[in-house]
């Protein structure tokens, strides 16, 4: 990282203001107020509260297993630094990194502990696994190990039926839930199937993570509950080679997949015209690199027909309001990213970050 001096000075189109403006950074805080003997560290071009993936895996390395410890994990979150990627909700990590969060060099984190996830059913090593019985337990319990989610496994292959089916019973899931919140946590929840996912909406999920089996009906309720959908167009891509490995053995959820891909960019679509809080997330982690925040941000506008600014509302100052962190306002995290393009214009310009300021600091 290169140290910067205590107070730095920016001056740009300011997004999503539109206005030409002059910003002083003084440590981690924004102010709007001149503040005499600012060093100029950007002067022109287009400015962006820093990048959010709302849905990454610190905790899982390339391959699908655990990363190789806290420092594994902190190469990861400086792939997504560079990228211009400057908070980060880990939606489940297999290893505790709590000595992150205040780290000055890292992105800001909200992170759920590990995923809850059905005995036998998940990804191996990389969930607790545990029955109905326990599962309001030990969402508690996860509560207390993130600082503010819980990631809920909603549904997965059931071996036994051939297809996606819910991972616990639905009173149970809905239980779940409940535990988590009265534990203080909000809960996002993995779902692909069309049951589970409609049932955890009902339960009063805080995000939905994929959501390819969303209804309209599903759509019109988390519209009118603020329930926030976090797509991952990215690892729905990868739909087709899971349908490709799955087919001689379960023919009926490989084709299952491959319905719910090819309708998915429809269900994003009506996801944003009902007024759904979207957000970005790449899934990066196991099988998706890190430091595709902004792909994931082109994808929603080319396949799911996202306006540029609502895109860019759903990677920037949105996503972090919704994470609790205030964007380039009057007290504001210090955080932007510097384009020489209006990336309203053309989302490329998300690709080619020219500054890129965290925490008060020019990292690039």
């Amino acid at each position: 990282m290169t140290d910067s001096p205590e107070t730095l000075h920016v001056r740009g189109v300011l997004l999503p203001d539109d206005t030409q403006t002059d910003i002083w950074l003084v440590g981690d805080r924004v102010t709007l107020s001149p503040v005499p003997g600012a060093v100029t560290v950007a002067d022109g071009g287009f400015v962006l509260p820093g990048l959010v993936d709302a849905h990454c895996h610190l905790g899982i390395a390339q391959g699908g297993h655990p990363s190789a410890g806290v420092d594994a994990a902190r190469e990861l979150a400086l792939v997504d630094r560079a990228a211009g990627v400057l908070a980060i909700r880990d939606a489940g990590s297999p290893i505790p990194y709590p000595m992150l969060d205040d780290d000055p060099e890292m992105p800001r984190l909200a992170r759920a502990g590990r995923h809850v996830a059905p005995p036998k059913r998940y990804l191996r090593d990389i969930g607790v696994e545990v029955g109905a019985a326990s599962l309001a337990e030990e969402v508690t319990r996860q509560a207390g190990l993130g600082n503010g989610w819980v990631k809920l496994v909603g549904d997965w292959i059931d071996r036994g039926v051939g297809d996606l089916a819910p991972a616990w019973d639905l009173d149970a899931m809905a239980g779940a839930v409940a535990a988590a919140h009265a534990a203080g946590a909000r809960v996002a929840v993995h779902t692909f199937a069309e049951e589970s996912v409609a049932a955890l909406v009902r339960a009063g999920v805080d995000s939905v993570e994929h959501g390819t089996g969303l209804s309209l009906d599903d759509i019109d309720l988390m519209a009118r509950q603020r329930t926030a959908l976090v797509p991952t167009m990215i690892n729905i891509a990868t739909f087709g080679g899971i349908a490709a490995t799955a087919s001689a053995k379960f023919p009926a959820y490989a084709q299952h997949m491959l319905d719910l891909r090819d309708r998915f960019p429809s269900v994003v679509r009506a996801a944003h015209e009902a007024g759904v809080p979207i957000y970005v997330g790449s899934d990066a982690g196991g099988g998706i690199a890190h430091g595709l925040a902004a792909q994931e941000m082109l994808l929603l506008h080319r396949e799911a027909g996202m306006p540029a600014l609502d895109v860019l509302r759903a990677g920037s100052w949105g996503a972090r309001e919704w994470l609790g962190f205030p964007g380039l306002v009057e007290g504001g995290l210090a955080d932007l990213v510097v384009y020489d393009g209006d990336p309203r214009a053309d989302l490329t310009e998300l690709l080619r970050p020219r500054r890129i300021v965290l925490k008060g600091r020019v990292v690039r």
